[in-house]
């Protein structure tokens, strides 16, 4: 009993240490060995393929050839080439295009006409449409490229099956067109999510008072939901803007083909590296698409710490 009664008071001032917060013996050290791995594999995948990219921006670097093998440092001659080529005004253009098309606009709406009528759908009725949705989002890019060319083509596609228009070529006809509802079809399934998450937190109080007011099901929209999710919209844009920017997926399905119809900026970037062996060029375009997204980002966040008046 004693001893129990001695060890009371030593352990009191340990116990008050740890209150005023005194870190543990090794408690750093014993940290750094967590975030070491983690901090080399950033360095290695990351940090250390950036620096290379860049210093390839600023050379002519080639697949092929003396320049392959000596690359020279020619400064910024590419960016200069790059903002002066009209083969790069023209994909930054389509990316835009696709960016405005398949995700500002199409998956935002859809995503959000979808949340929005779940909220009072029979619960068998939900879960079928979610699953359905969330199918489309989680299927791989090879398996989704794949089915949109079968039922986009032009010979016994599903499409031309079903409008009875025979050999008419979707993609060829309609690139952009075509890749936009494809994206839309297939990203929405986050949209909806983050939506009906956002929908969940409106107080229902609020729209009774409204109904109360004599606010129609559009006003009760406008100036209720609509306001209490003004932050889930401007998160939910900015995040699928960034991953419709830099979506690859559209080269399994068109190539970029025709004659570069459908070559949005990072199969535009591909092409330009790979087939057309212009690696220092090719690098020169990621760094200025990578400010491309800095300053999307940056806007939108700009936006969303605006607070409404």
């Amino acid at each position: 009993m004693r001893a129990e009664a001695g060890d009371g008071p030593g352990l009191a001032p340990a116990a008050a240490g740890r209150r005023r917060g005194e870190r543990p013996p090794g408690g750093r050290s014993q940290g750094l060995v967590f975030v070491i791995p983690a901090l080399l594999l950033i360095t290695v995948f990351l940090i250390l393929p950036a620096l290379w990219t860049l210093y390839l921006g600023l050379t002519d670097y080639r697949l092929t050839g003396l320049q392959a093998a000596h690359p020279k440092v020619i400064g910024t001659g590419n960016y200069t080439q790059a903002l002066g080529d009209k083969e790069f005004r023209d994909a930054l253009g389509r990316t835009l295009l696709f960016v405005l098309g398949s995700a500002v606009i199409g998956q935002n709406v859809l995503g959000f006409v979808l949340a929005w009528a779940l909220r009072s759908a029979r619960a068998s009725v939900r879960a079928l449409v979610e699953t359905l949705v969330l199918l489309a989002w989680i299927l791989p890019g090879v398996v989704v490229a794949w089915l949109w060319i079968a039922f986009l083509k032009d010979q016994g596609g599903a499409l031309n099956t079903i409008l009875h228009t025979s050999g008419h070529d979707w993609w060829f006809d309609h690139p952009m067109g075509s890749l936009i509802v494809f994206n839309t079809w297939r990203g929405t399934a986050f949209s909806m999510m983050l939506f009906s998450a956002a929908l969940s937190s409106v107080p229902p109080s609020q729209l009774e008072s409204a109904r109360l007011a004599g606010a129609g099901g559009w006003q009760q929209l406008r100036d209720v939901v609509i306001p209490g999710i003004r932050g889930h919209i401007l998160t939910n844009t900015l995040l699928i803007s960034l991953w419709t920017f830099n979506d690859f997926t559209p080269y399994l399905i068109t190539k970029g083909e025709p004659h570069s119809a459908s070559a949005v900026l990072p199969v535009y970037i591909y092409l330009t590296a790979l087939p057309g062996e212009r690696l220092g060029y090719a690098s020169a375009i990621s760094l200025i698409m990578l400010v491309i997204n800095l300053l999307l980002a940056l806007a939108y966040v700009r936006i969303l710490r605006r607070r409404p008046a």
